[in-house]
């Protein structure tokens, strides 16, 4: 298919006009695909996913060392047995310890033999979340893993070569510098943010500084335009070598070479690799003597990015980095006399407006006070702590001192500013965090963007303003009275459920946190609800105290301190309200009644679960928590096989299910209670970690049709119903029409149980 498309590409490249265009998008598209290909074939083979391998591999990049973990990447450079065709792949490992054992030493760019377990690449998917995968597949790593049996692991050379530069200078730098502001000249200076914790990174992204803090694309080009100055002062001294070279070719050479040893410095990070490629491009351009516009330049940059690597459009980074660029060039000409503050301000203007519509759509979030933040942060990180970083590893070969005293002052000067921008941050709004915006409320606000940037006189740019306002403040799609939406989110192997009616949200646990630092109530539920939209959380009930539920309440309450938590007996502390049998309250027409624990009734961790019955006119839904065998034969309406998922209630409250939809577990689990069809082909493909068997029931027998538009991605479900119910949960990572079927087939057996 790939070659049928660059041989039409290339007979419609021949002709002129829009069949030329044409032909090119046909070549690229079939470049893109083979890339694809290429970056998908290296991912673990099946058979080797859970398998114990031993592996022989260089380490990349700088390790990030903890208490009691060790996190890096391994380039794997020979394999035993079946390991050898992981040859050449990259793989993301972690290191584990437990006290009183202590991390071992792993050195930048040092080679080890490790017996490691491996799977393929695997994230979370929710709305407004990070996905892991599809980084994992533009930085082409084929397997994450944890190392096994550390008494055998074996280190077979030291470190060398760039990384292992890199992470002497880091120590040498923090030697320096011995306060904590040395994590700001190692991350300006070396691209090494391992430094910066979770208050770093919230500051940043509320002062609109993220990029600037580590090396970045524009700190490659920034010491690209040092190399211009400096190959023109040299002419300058040394004029009679202008015969041999020419000033513009001499000044575009240095500015390459300096521009790649900077981007090696910064270990070839993707954003600095995709810099030095477009500056490549128009700095070889300039040394063959080829006259561009600067709508050719970026254009020709573009390219040059695109044939190296087609996967970096799936990067943020990419779209933000050309988007400002050509605004930046469309809004700005050349202008003589104006001197360099008015343009400096018309930029800062420019990048705000053009690129707040694509930065909410990658981050649903924008800062307030980021361009006034940035008007100061900007000159000073670039101009002023930069250089003195930059200047202090030039000299660190030579002059230890002069290098200290460099670091010293840069460290200085970046304190100075992290303090005014602690107090900024310190403000309730300096980060807004917006729903997830459609695609079409995007495109309305670039063309908004584009209407307000045109020069001045163009008459409607007060109604052009208006276009944003789907972006800033889009329709929430609610439930109608008496309607209940679920959104079952994807916490891996834990539980976390939105419950949301026309005026009201309540949310049923708060997935986990894990010991090693993981908080997927911070990482996955927080992000979640701020990307459909709730703003406020009337309730938090944490059915039991246990991890997989409860782990990530802490980061749920801290985001929405208003919210009235309940909790079982036993376990809840100060500030939660105990829940009880007999409970119950009303809101927008949907009634919701807890049915255990009972008064008096002993916490026993799961047995303790909250369980919540919800009600609409017609229909209910049951959320039980993790409730066992013994409180089941309470609910239930006749006992079954104990190992089979509770699906039949007695309650009057609670009618016999007809429609369940359960989280998919893994392969092998063993439980042959479970319906035939959870364990197809299709699920055994996708061993993705699953929620405990929490099932979700209606007691509507037969839905219309207006009440089952159901939505899947990734994991994650969606549902609405009314009058009749239909339930929201776990898709088992496939298409939306492949969980569907395979999820029909999973209702029908378990409706079928149900009423024998």
């Amino acid at each position: 298919m790939a070659l049928a498309l660059v041989f039409a590409g290339v007979l419609l490249w021949s002709r002129t006009g829009l069949a030329r265009l044409s032909g090119g998008f046909l070549v690229g598209i079939a470049l893109a695909s083979l890339h694809g290909q290429a970056a998908l074939s290296l991912r673990l083979p099946t058979e080797l996913n859970g398998e114990e391998l031993v592996v022989e591999g260089r380490v990349l990049g700088l390790p990030v060392i903890e208490t009691d973990a060790s996190r890096f990447e391994l380039r794997v450079t020979h394999g035993q047995g079946a390991a050898a065709a992981l040859v050449g792949r990259k793989l993301r490992l972690g290191w584990y310890v437990h006290p009183p054992d202590t991390v071992p030493r792993i050195e930048p760019g040092s080679t080890w033999r490790l017996r490691v377990k491996l799977r393929r690449p695997r994230g979370l998917v929710n709305p407004g979340g990070f996905d892991f995968e599809r980084r994992a597949l533009e930085q082409r790593i084929a397997a994450t893993g944890h190392v096994l049996d550390p008494d055998t692991a074996l280190r077979l050379t030291p470190g060398q070569g760039i990384d292992a530069m890199r992470g002497d200078l880091s120590e040498r730098m923090q030697a320096a510098v011995p306060t904590p502001s040395s994590r700001f000249v190692t991350a300006l200076g070396l691209g090494d943010t391992r430094g910066l914790d979770d208050h770093d990174w919230r500051v940043l992204r509320a002062t609109g500084l993220t990029h600037l803090i580590a090396i970045s694309g524009f700190h490659v080009g920034l010491v690209a335009g040092f190399g211009v100055l400096l190959a023109r002062g040299f002419y300058c001294v040394f004029g009679a070598s202008g015969r041999y070279l020419p000033m513009p070719q001499g000044t575009a050479a240095m500015a390459l070479v300096l521009a790649a040893g900077y981007t090696a410095l910064a270990g070839f990070a993707l954003p600095t690799v995709r810099t030095l490629l477009m500056i490549a491009a128009v700095l070889l351009a300039r040394l063959l003597r080829r006259a561009q516009a600067p709508s050719q330049t970026l254009a020709l940059a573009l390219i040059a990015v695109l044939l190296v690597d087609p996967l970096c459009v799936l990067a943020p980074g990419f779209w933000l980095s050309f988007l400002g660029v050509a605004w930046l060039m469309w809004c700005l000409p050349a202008v003589r006399g104006e001197g360099w503050l008015r343009p400096y301000l018309k930029s800062q203007g420019i990048a705000v407006l053009g690129l707040l519509p694509p930065s909410v759509w990658f981050f649903s979030q924008a800062s307030l006070p980021g361009p006034l933040v940035n008007l100061i942060g900007i000159p000073w990180i670039s101009l002023g702590v930069v250089p003195l970083c930059l200047l202090g590893i030039a000299l660190s070969p030579l002059w230890e001192t002069g290098a200290t005293a460099c670091w010293q002052a840069a460290a200085w000067l970046m304190e100075l500013l992290w303090s005014g921008m602690e107090q900024v941050t310190a403000w309730p709004s300096a980060l807004v965090w917006l729903p997830e915006p459609g695609l079409p409320a995007i495109v309305l606000a670039l063309l908004g963007a584009f209407w307000l940037l045109l020069p001045r006189g163009v008459p409607g740019k007060a109604l052009a303003a208006m276009l944003f306002l789907p972006l800033l403040w889009p329709r929430l799609d609610r439930p109608a009275h008496g309607e209940v939406d679920l959104w079952l989110l994807d916490v891996g192997q834990g539980l976390s459920l939105l419950v949301r009616t026309r005026e009201h949200t309540l949310l049923y646990d708060a997935g986990p946190a894990m010991a090693r630092g993981l908080d997927l109530g911070e990482t996955v539920v927080v992000p979640a609800l701020r990307a459909v939209g709730v703003g406020r959380l009337d309730r938090l009930m944490l059915s039991h105290g246990d991890n997989d539920h409860a782990g990530g309440a802490g980061a749920v309450r801290a985001a929405f301190p208003q919210a009235h938590v309940s909790a079982p007996p036993g376990w809840a502390t100060p500030g939660m309200t105990e829940c009880e049998d007999g409970q119950s309250w009303e809101w927008d027409g949907v009634s919701f009644t807890v049915l255990h624990p009972p008064r008096y009734f002993p916490y026993q961790r799961n047995e303790s679960s909250c369980v919540l019955r919800i009600g609409t006119t017609g229909a209910s839904a049951l959320l039980p928590g993790d409730i066992g065998r013994h409180v089941e034969a309470r609910l239930i309406r006749r006992p079954r096989n104990r190992s089979r998922p509770m699906c039949c209630w007695s309650r009057t409250t609670a009618a016999t299910p007809r429609r369940a939809w359960i989280s998919s577990p893994p392969c092998g689990h063993g439980w042959g209670s479970l319906p035939p069809a959870t364990t197809t082909a299709s699920v055994c493909r996708n061993p993705w970690s699953w929620v405990a068997m929490n099932v979700i029931a209606s007691n509507c027998t037969t839905p219309p049709a207006a009440a089952r538009s159901t939505f899947a991605w990734g994991r994650a479900g969606w549902a609405r119903w009314g009058a009749c119910g239909w339930i929201a949960g776990d898709t088992g990572a496939m298409p939306a029409r492949t969980a569907q079927a395979m999820l029909s087939a999973v209702l029908n057996q378990t409706g079928e149980a149900c009423s024998n």
